[in-house]
């Protein structure tokens, strides 16, 4: 029965200091934001399934972590270079018609990654792609070439 209340209590302990610090983290719109909630559950489940593990420990590192989290955001905020060594910064994958084949590589992505992601926006092909950015997300931006008819 001690696994069950420990495992009621990490939830309800997770859920309120996941709104503590707010939606952003939930989001996971960074690998710092998934890097946190895998470090919150990883330190939660010990507490929950090992009998030697202490649940006010395992608590107590959840909650340095949070703040750790909310200290790192607000400096975000404060400070544009610390925003951008955390962060990184977009990059320009095509450019006209050009491709980055340097910043494709340092990437690690391919052509063709970013032609799937242009083709969930209708482009079929590579001279219809003004710009594509490789987002600080991980998500890959492609912006359409204005027709020349319009």
């Amino acid at each position: 029965m001690s696994p069950i209340i420990r495992a009621v209590f990490a939830y309800w302990f997770l859920l309120l200091v996941l709104r503590l610090i707010g939606r952003r983290a939930v989001m996971q719109n960074s690998p710092f934001e998934m890097i946190l909630i895998f470090l919150f559950g990883g330190t939660m489940i010990q507490s929950v399934v090992g009998e030697d593990r202490s649940l006010v420990t395992a608590s107590m590192v959840v909650l340095t972590l949070g703040l750790m989290h909310v200290l790192v955001a607000w400096l975000k905020v404060k400070s544009p270079a610390f925003r951008k060594l955390v962060e990184g910064t977009p990059i320009v994958m095509r450019a006209g018609n050009e491709w980055n084949d340097e910043a494709l590589r340092r990437s690690r992505l391919h052509v063709q990654d970013v032609m799937a992601a242009a083709r969930e926006k209708g482009i079929t092909r590579e001279d219809e792609i003004e710009l594509a950015i490789f987002e600080r997300s991980g998500t890959v931006c492609v912006i359409p070439r204005k027709s020349q008819d319009s």
